[in-house]
């Protein structure tokens, strides 16, 4: 009974791990994770790293959709960033943006 009981915490806490799981939005997908992921270094920077970064930024959300919106490299010491990523529009990158930040 108790090697039952054992394996259903075992099995919820595997469940509630992947349901706290971040999933990147698919205009990410679709525009950004050729160079980006969420938690690792691609070619660019860990998307959890730029929310890092912008913490306690009361600017943060504007001033990353203008970088993404310009492109570059933004102090990251890395290659530059096209324009628009790889074209997403306006609306995608303050989506992008808003995610990105609210990212732990």
């Amino acid at each position: 009974m108790k090697a039952f009981i054992g394996g259903f915490a075992v099995a919820g806490m595997m469940l509630a791990g992947n349901a706290m799981a971040v999933d990147m939005p698919a205009e990410g997908k679709t525009y950004c994770s050729m160079c980006h992921a969420i938690d690792k270094k691609k070619v660019g920077p860990a998307w959890k790293d730029v929310a890092a970064k912008y913490k306690g930024n009361p600017d943060a959300e504007k001033t990353l959709i203008a970088h993404i919106t310009k492109g570059g490299s933004f102090g990251w010491n890395i290659g530059v960033m096209p324009p628009r990523g790889m074209g997403a529009k306006d609306e995608q990158i303050a989506l992008l943006a808003k995610f990105i930040l609210g990212l732990k």
